[in-house]
């Protein structure tokens, strides 16, 4: 993280403190087994300890930390059956939004979707992974406002915290954006077909990467993977 780390007055400072340690957790440049010090952090935004420790506790939530009392907070290894599981609850989420964007999608919509691809073509092309994947995540998001359901993404970006360290780590080696791109055409063609069956088979097919990707990068990477 950076030395010094500026807060924007109109998010509360707990939250703030939340995004920037998932995201370095995330992008796996805090590897597991990090001691994270609350006194380091809340130097680094010149903040009380107590919006440090409420950003701790949600990461915990997410599976990506673990505070033991007396001893510190740090940072877990990835847990497969947490990743299996985060991956099931976000199929069954979004097999019902995708239904529903695809009864209700407009024609203003699917272009901002294919503007978004060509985006992400780009990104893959330069390989921008970060990009990419920010652009991956703003496809996702996107199709849960044409569904009129925004607050499913909320959720699902709670569960898939486990499942994003994954993707980081899979990304050029199992699941290499090209790949991934096709399968959202995949989603796409199916909106602009207004399909609803459509869109869900190949909403799930596209999920479904996480089971095929997780054993061999679990094996290439054990020290970040729980023994099982």
């Amino acid at each position: 993280m950076n030395d010094k780390l500026i807060l924007n007055n109109a998010i509360p400072v707990n939250q703030q403190i939340y995004r920037v340690l998932r995201a370095s957790i995330v992008e796996c440049s805090i590897p597991p087994g990090t001691l994270l010090s609350e006194k380091e952090i809340s130097s680094q935004f010149n903040v009380s300890r107590q919006p440090v420790r409420e950003a701790f506790i949600k990461l915990a939530e997410n599976g990506l930390v673990r505070i033991l009392p007396q001893r510190g907070t740090f940072v877990c290894k990835i847990s497969e059956k947490r990743v299996a599981d985060g991956r099931f609850i976000r199929e069954a989420i979004e097999s019902s939004i995708i239904r529903k964007a695809a009864e209700q999608v407009t024609d203003a919509q699917l272009l901002m979707l294919e503007h978004n691809l060509k985006r992400q073509a780009l990104a893959a092309e330069n390989n921008q992974s970060a990009e990419f994947l920010m652009l991956d995540d703003e496809f996702h998001h996107q199709l849960t406002v044409i569904a009129g359901c925004e607050l499913a993404w909320e959720t699902i970006e709670n569960i898939k915290a486990v499942m994003d360290r994954v993707r980081y780590l899979t990304l050029s080696e199992v699941s290499p954006p090209k790949e991934l791109i096709v399968q959202h055409y995949r989603i796409l063609e199916a909106l602009q077909q207004r399909d609803p069956d459509a869109a869900e088979n190949a909403i799930q097919q596209h999920l479904e990467e996480m089971i095929y990707s997780v054993k061999p990068i679990a094996e290439s990477h054990q020290e970040w993977f729980e023994d099982v």
